[in-house]
């Protein structure tokens, strides 16, 4: 009976390991971005909430889930089964709006909250922001880059043409 349990508790163990993200992705750039991403808007979002400014609790709150379910994409690959979406444009777009909606809450958690969870929110905040700000830089970069090398959906594989060098008027 010890042989037939084996298996499923292997395979349960197996379906767990599956969902936490790689020892390769966890060291790489991105991992290590989304990961500080996911950390510093799960403190902002509690100490938002144990502040007076709870008002923007919500802010860290949706960054929080979207970039645990970008890790969660990204680490699992799930990015590659649905080619549908353009993953690093939608990647781009939240880091670019999260930087911005970080910057101005923390702003007004430090400037008009008095009380200390306002200022570490607003703290947490300003480091999230700094985060989201060097994610979306680098995916500008990878995105240029791409565009540079002719990613665009133009076949690269084609040599290219010669121009033509003759003219009709000449004799």
């Amino acid at each position: 009976m010890g042989d037939i349990e084996a298996p499923d508790s292997t395979r349960s163990r197996h379906a767990i390991f599956s969902l936490l993200p790689s020892k390769e992705f966890v060291t790489s750039r991105k991992g290590t971005l989304l990961i500080g991403e996911v950390i510093l808007s799960f403190v902002d979002f509690i100490c938002f909430v144990a502040s007076t400014a709870a008002v923007f609790v919500t802010a860290p709150l949706i960054e929080f889930l979207a970039a645990l379910f970008l890790l969660f994409a990204y680490s699992t690959k799930i990015n590659e089964r649905f080619k549908g979406f353009h993953w690093p444009l939608m990647d781009f777009l939240r880091c670019v709006s999260a930087s911005i909606i970080f910057f101005i809450i923390s702003i007004i958690a430090v400037s008009k909250y008095p009380d200390g969870a306002s200022k570490a929110a607003g703290l947490f905040g300003f480091i999230a922001t700094i985060f989201f700000a060097l994610d979306f830089y680098l995916i500008f970069n990878d995105l240029a880059n791409f565009l540079k090398a002719g990613g665009g959906g133009e076949s690269t594989d084609d040599p290219p043409t010669p121009p033509d060098d003759s003219d009709s008027d000449s004799d």
